[in-house]
């Protein structure tokens, strides 16, 4: 069994990505890990060459400014990647999820356990969102339960974003994969990045949803979309959260739902 990982970067620092993290993560399942890497304006690229990993393989693209809608440029670019990979299972990461340490050994055995079932066409993960310091996780239903991050390499699919696979048939229908549990969950940190990066984030990336992001001035929602986390955190992010993402989050009890909220 070959395994490919694989994930799409640009200016992954400057908008407090953990991305070397969740590479990191990730690579004792891996046989080898493509980066589709943009052309920005920090050393992701240098960051990612200082891994000196082997298995690591970085492709250099320039993204398409004018494509804004829905978020197809991160489809773009995650298929760059995806495309790129050699593998029987095709393993998708985002630059701010990381697996834990005791989940690899499940991941690996339900890759294997599913090889030669071809009725099961993706593995489909459990999710933490850690919202405004990794002591709090979202909770509430827009919050995505679960969601397919290992393909079989061998399926005829695409993604229409940076989070679905569509498989393909008689060219013109698409479907979700047929799916198994991988009996594991990815740790999601992109609402625990600094202020100053989450608001680098918004007033960069929204144009690539149609979306016009009022200036981001700290994290807040109604309280009871969260709950607060009583696990540890993978290893391979604890450096990171102790130095990188913001720590000192409290609901506010005061706090106004807002239509999205409700």
């Amino acid at each position: 069994m070959k395994v490919s990982g694989f994930t799409f970067l640009r200016n992954g620092g400057l908008l407090g990505y953990p991305y070397v993290e969740s590479i990191r993560s990730a690579l004792p399942l891996c046989d080898e890990f493509v980066v589709a890497v943009g052309e920005g304006e920090d050393d992701t690229l240098e960051r990612l060459r200082a891994m000196n990993e082997p298995r690591l393989r970085l492709i250099e693209t320039r993204w398409n400014e004018r494509m804004q809608d829905r978020g197809y440029v991160y489809a773009q670019q995650k298929m760059i990647a995806q495309f790129n990979c050699g593998g029987d299972w095709a393993f998708y990461l985002e630059g701010d999820e990381v697996l834990h340490e005791r989940d690899l050994e499940a991941v690996r055995g339900a890759m294997q356990r599913h090889l030669d079932d071809r009725r099961i066409e993706a593995l489909v993960f459990d999710y933490h969102h850690f919202f405004g310091s990794p002591d709090w996780v979202a909770v509430g239903p827009g919050w995505y339960r679960r969601a397919p991050r290992i393909i079989r390499n061998t399926v005829r699919n695409y993604s229409p974003d940076g989070l679905f696979f569509v498989v393909m048939e008689k060219n013109k229908r698409g479907r979700y994969p047929r799916a198994a549990l991988a009996g594991a969950t990815i740790y999601h940190y992109g609402h625990v990045r600094s202020i100053a990066a989450m608001r680098e984030k918004n007033a960069r990336v929204g144009k690539y949803w149609k979306h016009d992001h009022a200036l981001f001035e700290g994290y807040a929602i109604d309280p009871r979309l969260l709950a607060p986390f009583g696990g540890d955190h993978p290893a391979a992010v604890r450096d990171w959260l102790a130095t990188q993402a913001e720590r000192h989050y409290a609901p506010d009890p005061a706090y106004v739902p807002t239509r999205r909220d409700l």
